[in-house]
């Protein structure tokens, strides 16, 4: 059986920074992704924010072109699914939903995180039948059609508009009073100059209505209690995000939202075992953190490789 010095669980964009650092530092590394590397970058239409690639870059071509350069310093991708990890004693196992068992003597959990579900009725029924978390993934099923978003940080405002290149409507639904929005100001002051937007202020979503798809959006007012209904044919959730954790919490240090706790070297609580990206207890979670992270903790376990291996012929 194959003992790789690290192996990777997870290719987003720390899982795939991690890659290319481990695989330049002639680490046998391996990535495991269970769907299209990149995460959640790589269904991003815009990453304007990251250095070096403005308008007109996509997250889809970024994230192809790092996982080319992790490829090109010899870092293996294994397309599966870890349901188990065992991540204490020297090698760290975890087995993969193919069967497969993979061994490492370190390891970066780098599985980033999954849209919060607000668990209203109607939305888990209607899910993928109008029902979305994702604008890149599913914007060109509503071309000229009226849809709403539910959210007001910067991966609601961002998604709203890249949703009207395709969308007739797109209404946005706001907890908060008029006009005190989360979302960085220049996204918007885009998203208010944008005609195709429309804007629903203190209120929440209570109720996903439809037949074979979505036909409407019960909302209410925060502030008097009226229930109102919006006709639409799509609803998409931005409303914060969960890390992937739930496999392996218990056996690592977490906080309350069960993300890790790890120190300045993306180490955690068990010897060789390190985490990244979006999963890890942070302040930022962008593409641009995940990658500092995910080179990081590659760094971090070459040099922990190398000290066991120092002390081992003492």
């Amino acid at each position: 059986m194959t003992i790789y010095d690290l192996l990777i669980i997870g290719g987003g964009p720390a899982g795939l920074a991690a890659a290319i650092y481990g695989g330049r530092g002639k680490l046998k590394t391996a990535v495991i992704e269970k769907g299209m590397p990149g995460g959640q970058a790589a269904t991003t239409n815009e990453l304007e924010n990251y250095p070096g690639f403005g308008k007109g870059f996509t997250g889809p071509d970024i994230m192809q072109k790092w996982l080319a350069q992790a490829q090109a310093f010899d870092a293996e991708i294994l397309y599966d699914d870890v349901l188990e990890y065992r991540l204490k004693g020297d090698i760290k196992e975890v087995k993969g939903m193919t069967g497969t068992v993979y061994q490492a003597k370190s390891i970066i959990l780098a599985n980033g995180s999954e849209p919060r579900i607000l668990g209203i009725p109607g939305e888990k029924e209607f899910r993928g039948r109008g029902v979305s978390y994702c604008a890149t993934c599913d914007a060109a099923f509503f071309k000229d059609l009226k849809v709403t978003v539910i959210g007001n940080g910067d991966t609601a405002i961002d998604e709203a508009q890249y949703l009207t290149k395709f969308a007739q409507e797109v209404t946005i639904i706001v907890r908060r009073p008029y006009k005190q929005l989360r979302a960085n100001k220049r996204s918007v002051e885009s998203a208010y100059a944008n005609p195709k937007i429309k804007w629903v202020w203190e209120s929440v979503p209570v109720e996903v209505k439809g037949d074979q798809v979505v036909t409407s959006l019960l909302v209410q007012n925060t502030a008097t209690g009226e229930i109102s209904e919006i006709t639409c044919d799509g609803v998409f959730f931005f409303v914060g995000m969960l890390p992937r954790t739930e496999l392996f919490v218990d056996q690592l240090d977490h906080n309350e939202q069960n993300y890790i706790i790890t120190d300045e070297k993306m180490a955690t609580n068990i010897d060789g075992v390190f985490a990244a990206g979006d999963l890890r207890e942070k302040y930022l979670r962008q593409v641009i953190t995940a990658a500092n992270d995910g080179a990081i903790a590659a760094y971090a376990a070459e040099k922990y490789l190398a000290q066991k291996e120092e002390n081992s012929v003492k």
